[in-house]
């Protein structure tokens, strides 16, 4: 896919930077893309009571989970593709295919177990937009601000509360009424933003096989490191937005309405610090925000593992925990973006997006055995405290060794594919044009 004209130089050398108002509408469509195409994932979550009361099955937890397992493992393959293709392309692609299974789902699929699987199955392609957008969105913005940058396109996970507020008013009204409204705001976005999204002035596309860039992708120690940070930050976000009011009501005999009231808080907060955590990474580095973030869930996790009875004080504990995740979660991306080749931002991305969403299926299921086996949730906690201190030695480990200066890689070499210095590929290193290797983070661990 061609550069625009508009951004090339007058004089054919580098393409001009682009202004704030294209870096402004870049990120609000990829925004828009994000919380819609997340709207559609989640349409069926919030139907899973009518389809047990339908009798359609007994228990909705796979009619749940399918789509987020396909929505995740699907961020891998798209994650590379946008690095060949380009986010424009994907992100319209998407939000179009979508409409698909949204339809298909509505006006055949929520009649039949069978056929709701098989739609969910292909409505998971939905929550791949995710790893569309942090490459994009990576390209677009300079380094010093891709951290910020990122955590807002992060907020356009609120469309899953869209789902939430509006899937069952809506159907009672008319039982396809949700699925057509979506499809309807798909097609829309999907033709605007073919229309007026632009790929980034720097933009060019890997060239080589899709086998070979995710070999390399996991090659690169980066990868590996981000995807057990980002499992646990966003991965315990989903868990405890799934389990609170189940913990809640077994733990502290919580009326499952006020239960589910603390969880919409405990989600919430973690959405509002989700940028939060991107800007603080822009400003103190990706680097000590995760360290702040996972100490204060650790902290937290250990601290309710005592049981406190004050409703004051769990509940306390409980958001704190929320606003680390949260933290994390954004910090995370700003982590990549500034440690890792802009050409390889989208691959690396979709590898760590898999690992955060399937990061939340885990807890769940083992405090659900815990409860069952102990009627205590005490070791589970603990565990969770355990695992969050391997993320802090992952986060220090990380400062203590920040990447290495190596030569400037030439603008060719960029497109053609991420840099063949394996030692550079090792530390996740910056490869863009003309630019030196050393990370924003490599400069905070020297002061």
């Amino acid at each position: 896919m061609s550069r625009p004209e508009k951004y090339q130089s007058s004089t054919g050398g580098p393409p001009a930077s682009p202004t704030k108002s294209q870096r402004t509408r870049a990120l609000v469509f990829a925004t828009l893309g994000f919380t819609v195409t997340f709207w559609a994932w989640s349409l069926i979550s919030p139907l899973g009571p009518h389809f047990v009361e339908e009798e359609l099955t007994d228990d909705s937890a796979l009619l749940v989970a399918v789509p987020v397992l396909v929505g995740s493992l699907g961020r891998i393959v798209v994650g590379a593709l946008t690095d060949r293709l380009g986010g424009r392309l994907m992100m319209s692609f998407i939000a179009l295919i979508t409409v698909i299974p949204v339809l298909f789902v509505g006006f055949i699929g929520q009649y039949n177990y069978a056929t709701l699987i098989v739609g969910g199955f292909f409505l998971g392609v939905a929550g791949t937009s995710f790893a569309v957008g942090v490459p994009y969105v990576n390209r677009w913005f300079p380094k010093e601000s891709r951290g910020s940058a990122i955590g807002v396109y992060g907020m356009g996970m609120g469309g899953t509360a869209i789902a939430a507020f509006t899937t069952v008013p809506l159907h009672n009204i008319w039982p396809q009424l949700p699925f057509v409204i979506a499809a309807v705001v798909l097609v829309v976005y999907a033709l605007l933003a073919f229309t007026m999204m632009r790929n980034p002035p720097d933009w060019q596309p890997v060239r080589q096989s899709l086998i070979a860039t995710l070999g390399q992708t996991l090659s690169v120690k980066l990868t590996w490191q981000a995807a057990y940070l980002y499992a646990l930050a966003f991965g315990g976000y989903v868990a405890f937005s799934v389990y609170l009011p189940t913990f809640l009501n077994n733990d502290y005999d919580l009326e499952p309405a006020d239960a589910s009231l603390r969880m919409a808080g405990f989600v919430i907060v973690a959405v509002i610090t989700r940028p939060l955590g991107g800007i603080l990474a822009d400003r103190l580095g990706a680097v000590k925000t995760l360290g702040v973030a996972y100490s204060l869930v650790a902290i937290c996790a250990i601290a309710l593992s005592f049981h406190p009875v004050e409703f004051i004080v769990y509940t306390s504990e409980f958001i704190a925990m929320s606003a680390g995740f949260g933290l994390a979660s954004g910090a995370t991306f700003a982590l990549i973006a500034q440690r890792s080749d802009p050409s390889r931002v989208g691959s690396i991305t979709g590898f760590v997006g898999a690992a955060g969403g399937l990061g939340g299926f885990v807890p769940p299921l083992l405090l659900g055995a815990m409860w069952s086996a102990t009627h205590d949730y005490s070791l589970g906690l603990l565990l969770l405290a355990g695992f969050t201190v391997i993320a802090l030695l992952i986060t220090l480990w990380i400062g203590a060794n920040p990447p290495t200066t190596t030569e400037a890689v030439t603008t060719d070499d960029t497109a053609s594919g991420p840099a063949t210095d394996p030692r550079a590929d090792r530390a996740g290193t910056d490869s863009g044009p003309t630019k030196s290797r050393i990370s924003d983070d490599d400069k905070e661990t020297r002061s």
